[in-house]
């Protein structure tokens, strides 16, 4: 049985310690004792004689072998066969011992030896089968944790590289924040700059003096801004999915101070409305007004202003009154210079296409008057190109225009649809291609 139970334990001890791979010096010695131990079953089996030398030799190689494993702390895994080993060892050297040194004693015991023996067989088969059992559970367990390990180790550097990224955007956007800051503080200096340019010899001038100072860096302020918060939102979901509360905190702050960016630059498009809207003395206060009177004003000096500016500029112009309309309450500052604008446009579409050489054409601009119900409307209407349907929904927008650079700001017709609009009124457009454009102002009659 030595023989059988030396072969057990080589080859528990290449599985459990796994030496094959990871002690391949001492798998060498593992196989080696494998061999010998097989080599001496089969010489017991074949002479009888060599039985009691073979017996003794595998289990003084048994003692050992156990004494190195218990004593090694390398071996610690593969201790548990020892234990589960060493009740049948006992009773074969128990065995042994007694048949060769006492064999009268051994003769009346004989049969309880060999119940022992079978009792400590099953006990080594029980072990065996429960030990891997418990084994298997070990290994699972251990890449339960080792799993666990990994995946600690990837969120720790996933949230490492997060926070770092994170700290990079905040610097930028630290940086980006007192650049907006200082734009702001220039425009705020622009704007007591243009408050004191009252002797500026027409509004054309001052508002092309505005664009050329705050244009840029406003669209920067608003579009940038825009940018910036969305990115942060799609940052914010990704940091999200990591469960990582600090971190979905600091890129809330971010978000917020987004939020402020854009509320600066929306302030500085209220600051150019602001200068524009001041540029001309006004007391905001509404007043009686004759609309007829107001609009012929203003068709004049517009045609006067364009033409001290080109000497070439000419232009038919017409008016068609409503005499039956009464005086409404208006700003009339702020309504005649809505008018001023779009008369001037049209002026400035119909040379446009003079120039152009078109073929028997003659410029015209019709402004006119008429009550309609409980509304007062005021058109001022061109024979020029007409506005494309592509950019027709752009036309109130800040900064858009279509005339060449320097040439137009672009804040024109927007803050006029402001006007009306604040006047509780609407400013509609209607046009056709290549034959004209009809500006409509719509104010309550009252």
């Amino acid at each position: 049985m030595s023989p059988v139970l030396l072969i057990i334990l080589f080859v528990f001890l290449r599985k459990r310690l796994a030496s094959k791979t990871e002690l391949p010096q001492l798998d060498k010695l593992f196989i080696a004792g494998l061999f010998t131990a097989i080599a001496m079953m089969v010489l017991m089996s074949a002479i009888k004689t060599s039985r009691d030398a073979v017996h003794i030799f595998c289990q003084v190689w048994l003692v050992v072998m156990f004494f190195i494993i218990l004593s090694k702390k390398a071996f610690q895994p593969a201790r548990p066969v020892v234990f589960a080993m060493l009740p049948i060892a006992a009773i074969e050297w128990a065995d042994q011992l007694t048949s060769n040194f006492a064999p009268v004693f051994y003769k009346e015991w004989e049969d309880y030896f060999e119940v022992a023996g079978i009792f400590t067989l099953l006990w080594l088969i029980v072990m065996m089968i429960l030990n891997g059992r418990q084994h298997k559970a070990f290994l699972k367990q251990r890449e339960k944790l080792l799993q666990a390990e990994r995946e600690a180790k990837q969120a720790e550097e996933m949230k490492m590289l997060l926070e770092k990224q994170v700290a990079e955007r905040t610097a930028e956007l630290v940086s980006q924040k007192q650049e907006l800051e200082k734009a702001l503080e220039e425009l705020k200096a622009t704007q007591l700059q243009l408050i004191q340019s009252e002797k500026m010899a027409s509004l054309g001038e001052l508002t092309a003096g505005i664009a050329h100072e705050i244009q840029n860096p406003l669209n920067f302020v608003n579009n940038f801004s825009e940018v910036n918060k969305e990115l942060l939102a799609e940052m914010n979901d990704a940091i999200t999915k990591g469960d990582y509360e600090e971190v979905k905190a600091l890129a809330a702050d971010i978000t917020g101070n987004q939020d402020k960016i854009n509320f600066h630059g929306k302030r500085a498009d209220g600051i150019v409305k602001g200068m524009l809207q001041h540029s001309r003395t006004s007391s905001g206060q509404k007043e009686l007004t004759d609309i007829n009177v107001l609009a012929d004003e203003y068709l004049r000096l517009a045609f006067h202003g364009l033409r001290a500016k080109d000497k070439t500029f000419n232009a038919k112009f017409e008016t068609q009154p409503d005499t039956s309309l009464d005086k409404i309450s208006i700003v009339p500052q702020d309504i005649g210079r809505v008018i001023l604008n779009l008369i001037t446009n049209a002026f400035y579409v119909v040379n446009e296409k003079k120039k152009s050489g078109a073929e028997a054409y003659e410029p015209i601009v019709l402004v006119s008057t008429k009550k309609s119900g409980d509304k007062v409307l005021i058109t001022v209407k061109d024979n020029g190109n007409g506005i494309p349907k592509k950019i027709l929904d752009k036309i109130f927008q800040p900064f858009f225009t279509t005339k060449p650079t320097g040439q137009g700001t672009g804040l024109g017709l927007s803050l006029s649809y402001d006007i009306v609009k604040a006047h509780g009124g609407e400013l509609k457009v209607e046009t056709k291609e290549n034959e004209y454009t009809m500006f409509t102002v719509e104010l309550p009659a009252i």
